[in-house]
C-alpha cells in the first residue's frame, strides 16, 4: 500500500506541524484462535428480523475470521444448507441445533443449546 494513501487519512483535517507523519493503527498481530477444548459455543434458534425464517445461530467463537469461516463452511456442508459467518457468529439456515451441537462436541468444542 502507498504510504501516502489519502483514504487512510480521511479524518485528519490539517496539521501545522511540519514534521507531522500520519500513522495508521495497523494491527499486524492477528488474534489467535483458541483451542477447540477452550471454546464455549452457544447454539440457538433465531428468527428475529429474518421474516419468520428459522436459522441456527452459533455464538461465542474466539479466533480469526479465517477459522470462523472454515468452521462455518464445515457446518453448512454438514447440514446441506446455506448460511454465513461474521461478527464472531455463524448462521446456518434452518433448524439444525441438535446436529450442530453433536458435530461440535465430536470436534472437541464445549457446545451448549440455549
Amino acid at each position: 500500500m502507498n504510504k501516502n494513501d489519502w483514504k487512510e487519512r480521511l479524518n485528519v483535517v490539517y496539521s501545522t506541524n511540519p514534521d507531522f507523519k500520519y500513522e495508521t493503527n495497523n494491527q499486524d498481530s492477528k488474534a489467535e484462535t483458541l483451542q477447540a477444548s477452550k471454546q464455549k459455543l452457544f447454539v440457538s434458534l433465531d428468527k428475529k428480523q429474518r421474516r419468520g425464517k428459522k436459522v441456527t445461530l452459533i455464538t461465542g467463537f474466539v479466533g480469526t475470521d479465517e477459522d470462523l469461516k472454515k468452521l462455518s463452511k464445515e457446518l453448512k456442508t454438514l447440514c446441506g444448507t446455506g448460511g454465513g459467518a461474521k461478527d464472531e457468529e455463524i448462521i446456518v439456515q434452518g433448524d439444525f441445533r441438535d446436529k450442530v451441537v453433536e458435530f461440535l462436541l465430536k470436534r472437541g468444542y464445549k457446545a451448549k443449546l440455549l
